[in-house]
Formats: C-alpha cells, sequence, structure tokens
C-alpha cells in the first residue's frame, strides 16, 4: 500500500500569502507597485528578525517579551556610541553585544532561577525599556556616522542591505536548527526537557543558547531601525514589534508548546504579518485595526495548534470511512463469533 505523501505546512502558510497579496491588489493598485513592495520588506526586515529569534525561543517551550525594548536598547546604544567617537562598525558591535548580555541575561534567569520565561521577559522587557530613556532623559540620539545608515538604507546589486541581512540571518538559523546537532538538542528540549537531559543533552547552555540568538536578532532589529532614522529612539519597538514577531511564528507553525516548527515557516509568517500590516494601511484601514487582525491570526493559529492531534485523528477516521465504497463501517462480526470459545472443564 502507497503512503500518503504529506506537503508541506509551510506550503499552506505560502499559499495564503498568495491569496492575501491578490486580495489586496485587486482592493488597491498602489499594493501591486514595486515602491510599495520594497516598503513591505523594509518593513518587514524588523519583524523577521524578531520572528527568527522567536522562532528559536518557542521550540524550546519558552517566549521572549522583551524583543520590542530589545530594539530600542541596542538602537540607543549604538547612536550613543557613535556620538561618543566610536566608529559605525563598532557602534553596530557594541548594540549586538548588548543584545547578547539580554539574552545571556534572560536564559540563565530562566534556567538557573527556574521561573516562568513569560515573567523572566516580561520583566527584562520592562528594564530595557527603562535603560534607554534613563540614559538620554527620553530624548532621542542623533546618529552622528553617515556610514552607519549602510545598514539601514544600503543597497547591493540593488538589494537593500535590511533584506540581505535578514535572508542571511535566515539560512544561518536554518542550518543551526538542521544542520548541526545544536538544533537537534533544542528540539529535543522542546519536545521533552525530561527525556533531554536524560539523554545527556545540556539544557543550561541550551536555554541560554536560545535566548541570546533572540537577543541578537533583536539587536539587529535595533541596528536597522536606527539606520533607517539615523536616530536613536528610546521609544523604538514599543509598538507592536513583538507582538506581530511571536504571530509571525505561530502563523509559520511553530508550536507554543515547543518542540515544533521551521525557520522557513517562521519566515514565511513574518512575510504575511507584514503583508497584512502593509495592505491593511495601503486600503486606508485605521492602524488601530491592525492589531485585531493580528490577534485574530494568532488566535486562529494558536486554536489549531492546540487541537492539531484532534484534527489529525478525525482526518485518518474520514480516510478509514473512504476505504469502503459505501462509506459504511465494516459490519460488527456475530456474536458467537464475538465471545470467547468454551473452555474445557478442569480436571479432577
Amino acid at each position: 500500500m502507497q503512503r500518503r505523501r504529506r506537503l508541506p505546512q509551510e506550503l499552506g502558510v505560502l499559499l495564503v500569502v498568495v491569496i492575501v497579496a491578490v486580495i489586496l491588489g485587486a482592493m488597491s493598485p498602489e499594493f501591486r507597485t514595486p515602491g510599495n513592495l520594497s516598503v513591505l520588506l523594509l518593513n518587514g526586515a524588523v519583524v523577521t528578525f524578531l520572528a527568527l529569534g522567536q522562532t528559536c525561543v518557542l521550540l524550546t517551550g519558552g517566549i521572549d517579551l522583551s524583543v520590542g525594548s530589545n530594539i530600542a536598547l541596542t538602537g540607543v546604544i549604538a547612536a550613543m556610541s557613535m556620538a561618543a567617537g566610536v566608529p559605525w562598525w563598532g557602534a553596530a558591535l557594541l548594540a549586538i553585544a548588548t543584545g547578547v548580555l539580554v539574552g545571556v541575561f534572560n536564559g540563565v534567569m530562566v534556567h538557573y532561577g527556574r521561573m516562568p520565561p513569560f515573567i523572566v521577559t516580561f520583566a527584562t522587557f520592562g528594564i530595557t525599556a527603562s535603560i534607554p530613556n534613563v540614559l538620554t532623559q527620553a530624548k532621542s540620539v542623533t546618529v552622528t556616522d553617515p556610514m552607519f545608515a549602510f545598514f539601514g538604507r544600503g543597497s547591493v546589486f540593488g538589494i537593500p542591505v535590511p533584506i540581505l541581512l535578514v535572508i542571511l540571518a535566515a539560512l544561518v538559523i536554518w542550518f543551526l536548527l538542521k544542520g548541526t546537532a545544536t538544533g537537534t538538542h533544542i528540539y529535543a528540549v522542546g519536545g521533552n526537557k525530561e527525556t533531554a537531559r536524560l539523554a545527556g543533552i545540556n539544557i543550561a547552555r541550551t536555554t541560554i543558547l536560545v535566548y541570546v540568538i533572540s537577543g541578537i536578532c533583536a539587536a539587529f532589529g535595533g541596528i536597522i531601525t536606527a539606520s533607517r532614522l539615523m536616530v536613536g529612539y528610546p521609544t523604538a519597538g514599543s509598538g507592536n514589534e513583538q507582538f506581530y514577531s511571536i504571530a509571525a511564528s505561530v502563523v509559520g507553525g511553530v508550536s507554543l508548546f515547543g518542540g515544533v516548527g521551521t525557520v522557513v515557516g517562521a519566515f514565511i509568517g513574518a512575510l504575511l504579518i507584514a503583508e497584512v500590516s502593509n495592505g491593511m494601511n495601503v486600503i486606508g484601514v485605521d492602524s488601530y485595526w491592525q492589531p485585531l487582525v493580528i490577534g485574530a491570526i494568532i488566535l486562529i493559529g494558536v486554536l489549531l495548534d492546540t487541537n492539531k492531534g484532534g484534527l489529525r485523528g478525525l482526518r485518518q477516521r474520514l480516510l478509514k470511512q473512504q476505504t469502503r465504497p459505501d462509506g459504511q463501517r465494516p459490519p460488527a462480526p456475530p456474536a458467537e463469533l464475538a465471545s470467547p470459545p468454551p473452555q474445557p472443564p478442569a480436571s479432577s
């Protein structure tokens, strides 16, 4: 009997992206213009960076709520560094190092502090949101080095640098998850932490690593944001960025319960979120409707993820019924066959 080939889950999300693009393009010709496509991809680059890091954390069964405020912290650190005389590339490295420190803090508190990731990263969100305001007295910091604009406004062979950076990051994380033992450990920790520990996997190192990856991805988001505006804003990332990063991962098939999901799915999910957000702006929908729509998308994604087992069982039952031409179940055996045969009397 030939087994049915299962289509990749990412293919369904990609189909939704195409359908939404067709609908939005029909509603507004402006959505189809090359200029709007460039804006869509550039705005989606930051969310995609956050979604890539968020995916790694979600795969272990955790969550990172600090990515939005990490954008502000790293962007302000980069701007203040250049104002102090640090070259543009050095400022970028300092911003990435700051993201690493935030990730290490989250990972250490989650593992060694034995606290829920939601509580730890929510607290870190408040801390990292306050530090830029304290450092700048809630004032923006102008970027003084024009070379820093390369990260957000530059292009290579006509392709914007933010898009190249996020594609490179996606390839690196994809290889990490699919081609290395570390990636196997990440999936194993999310699947069953106790089993992973008994198998000899270093839970502490794996947990800290995924939060560091999330911190680095958020730092790149902060660098791109500050570079595009040429200003370090202490309130950058305070909008829907972290909300969208979770939505992109969940819609892309990453389970909130850990152990299931791919980078490709998160990448396509981020594209869908950016597409919906951009399309609503183009067709003139008020901005306060966007969280409602994205929230509904998250709800549907989590609903499907939570009831995946029940849906799979229903599908299998339907397939079994389709094996008979009349669609009925096989008849039950006669009562005399269903009852156990009589036992011989015990010998005295």
